[in-house]
């Protein structure tokens, strides 16, 4: 037995010594060849019965000595082995960061970018300033003072993030639209553009995304105002071809209330697949502003009056370009992006 189990150490011990670049799974195949259920070690532990009484303590213990041998010897094979392979790696993976690129693409602004851009010309070269508000608003802000008090059933239409019971990720940007009228007296023409967050996620919606509101308040401003001033946007934003067309609707901040529809560009308002055969698109939201906001924010709705208009960015951009999923404008995929360059 003892001369056993000398043999298995010499057998270990040549055959590690030998080969030097033994691969990972080829040591595992060779170590089970003593350490595994049918392996020569595991037969020498069950050949301890042939053993007789009085030598079983000693052989027990060459055993028990040899497979902790063993084990400890594979470990330390095995590191060595995959530190090699490690460093291997690395040789054949190296990237020397001093030499020029195979090719560079130059970048280009995301279609969103673009669309706030070219909104933004838009309405400031009709006289608008821009504001931009913080994204965690005040529950007062962002509902409160937009005539949507805690018990209002319009707050169900909005499933809101709330930071705290009184701050919250603001889910539209007509809040700077208060802020704005806290501070500044009319005449007030603003343009508050940004991020904001609804629980919401599809085709068609995002948990975050953009939106552009304006507000205009004066002496005098009716909806047909409104009107002509959506018509010039639709007519610089799309095509000098483009209609809009206004629709009853409800929103509380505003009172009368209107959903902004535009002639297709695709079909010239025939009737095609975008616009699903009625030859208009929705676009935005609008309205006069409600005298309650008014009275809110301290301005006399006796004296003045207003119109507000809101608008999603990726809407826009979805429209304008063509894309059917605005989970794409949000997935950073080069095959996208690179069709926008100029």
């Amino acid at each position: 037995m003892k001369e056993n189990i000398e043999n298995i150490k010499n057998e270990i011990s040549l055959y590690l010594a030998v080969n030097n670049h033994i691969s990972r799974k080829d040591l595992f195949d060779f170590k089970m060849n003593y350490l595994g259920k049918t392996g020569s070690i595991s037969a020498l532990s069950k050949g301890m019965r042939d053993v007789p009484a009085e030598q079983r303590p000693e052989v027990g213990k060459l055993i028990s000595d040899l497979r902790t041998w063993a084990e400890q010897v594979f470990a330390d094979k095995e590191e060595q082995i995959k530190k090699a392979e490690l460093a291997a790696r690395y040789a054949s993976e190296r990237i020397d960061v001093t030499m020029p690129a195979q090719f560079r693409e130059t970048g280009t602004l995301h279609p969103i970018s673009l669309v706030k851009k070219e909104i933004i010309d838009c309405f400031a070269g009709m006289g608008f300033e821009i504001f931009e508000g913080p994204e965690i608003e005040k529950d007062y802000y962002n509902f409160q003072a937009l005539n949507i008090p805690a018990d209002h059933p319009a707050r169900d239409m909005q499933d809101t993030f709330f930071v705290t019971e009184d701050f919250l990720l603001r889910s539209q940007t007509s809040s700077g639209q208060i802020r704005v009228m806290e501070n500044k007296r009319p005449p007030i023409k603003v343009l508050s553009p940004g991020r904001v967050y609804r629980s919401d996620s599809d085709a068609t919606h995002s948990p975050m995304f953009h939106q552009m509101e304006g507000l205009v308040v004066d002496k005098g401003i009716t909806l047909c105002d409104l009107k002509g001033l959506l018509d010039e946007f639709a007519r610089k934003m799309f095509t000098s071809e483009t209609k809009t067309r206004l629709r009853p609707s409800y929103f509380p901040f505003t009172e009368p209330s209107v959903e902004v529809d535009l002639s297709c560009h695709n079909c010239g308002g025939k009737g095609c697949r975008i616009c699903k055969g009625t030859g208009w698109i929705e676009i935005l939201g609008a309205g006069m502003v409600n005298r309650k906001v008014l009275e809110n924010c301290g301005v006399d709705p006796d004296e003045y009056t207003g119109f507000a208009f809101g608008m999603g960015l990726e809407r826009i951009a979805m429209i304008k370009y063509g894309i059917n999923d605005m989970r794409y404008l949000f997935e950073n995929d080069v095959r996208l992006l690179k069709q926008f360059k100029d």
